[in-house]
């Protein structure tokens, strides 16, 4: 089925921050909302997107679960990465001050992110759904006394006013996606490149070091590894890992064929461009 062009499918309400990773990465293109990761993907098999945004990880809350339990079976291939600023706005009806506010309605993720802001205004924190869907809900009650914390877009797509910007305890808060197709990505002659893999290793002792030793003895940097349990046992681990590197040069591909050789099982699920977000962050990105 041929894709409707320049869209790009997201998990969240319109007005999430994978919306706004989407508009970012992507100006100009149609956002396809979706209720779920599953969804999202399945946009792209049925023809509803080009592509999807999926959020990875997060720098504090750590990886999305959701997505590494789907990304093996996704048929999908990654096809470039996207570093979003979170930038947490708090949000009321036209009109409300924020000495008004009692209740404040956002995702749990976020509502971890905002200690010091339900602290300093002593409001009754209020689990939803997520962000953007914070953000609809107190349009829709049109209540002074419900605020919501979501992104500069969720409140512009709602007709809410910003009370107040950048509520976040920590100004690093930052979330990775990964940018996924139906066909691997063509890769630049020159510029550098990420790789991503998924493998899993014999329940034996020293399995994951031999696996892993390659890397470190053919200079190949690591940004990422996670580990999760298979099919409900406890014996057998499976792999998600980024390294740094085209897999067709030396190096990266003498690294890659030790993986192969030790591990049980090895799939390349990407090679695509870095981001420029890599390059402006001192240190590395993990």
């Amino acid at each position: 089925m041929t894709a409707t062009p320049h869209t790009i499918a997201f998990q969240g309400r319109p007005g999430a921050y994978s919306d706004l990773a989407c508009r970012q990465a992507y100006p100009g293109w149609t956002t396809v909302p979706c209720e779920t990761f599953a969804d999202a993907i399945a946009a792209v098999h049925e023809g509803r997107a080009t592509l999807a945004m999926l959020a990875c990880e997060n720098s504090l809350a750590g990886r999305v679960p959701d997505i590494h339990a789907l990304l093996p079976d996704s048929g999908l291939h990654i096809i470039g990465e996207h570093f979003q600023r979170v930038e947490h706005c708090l949000m009321g009806i036209p009109g409300a001050r924020v000495e008004q506010a009692r209740r404040v309605h956002t995702h749990p993720v976020a509502m971890g992110q905002i200690r010091t802001l339900i602290r300093e205004h002593d409001l009754t924190p209020v689990v939803e759904f997520d962000t953007a869907g914070a953000a609809e809900l107190v349009a829709g009650w049109g209540r002074p006394e419900d605020v919501a914390v979501a992104s500069e877009l969720a409140a512009e797509l709602n007709g809410l006013t910003i009370l107040s910007r950048n509520v976040e305890d920590a100004a690093h808060n930052t979330t990775r996606f990964y940018v996924m197709a139906l066909h691997p990505a063509d890769i630049p002659a020159s510029g550098p490149v990420m790789t991503t893999v998924l493998f899993s290793v014999r329940n034996v002792p020293g399995a994951l070091y031999k696996v892993l030793g390659g890397f470190a003895t053919n200079g190949v940097n690591m940004t990422r590894l996670e580990s999760y349990m298979l099919e409900g046992t406890f014996a057998a681990t499976q792999f998600l890992l980024d390294v740094e590197g085209r897999p067709d040069k030396d190096g990266l591909k003498q690294a890659l064929a030790e993986l192969e050789f030790f591990a049980e099982r090895f799939r390349t699920l990407g090679v695509y461009p870095q981001s420029p977000f890599r390059l402006r962050t001192p240190g590395r990105v993990a």
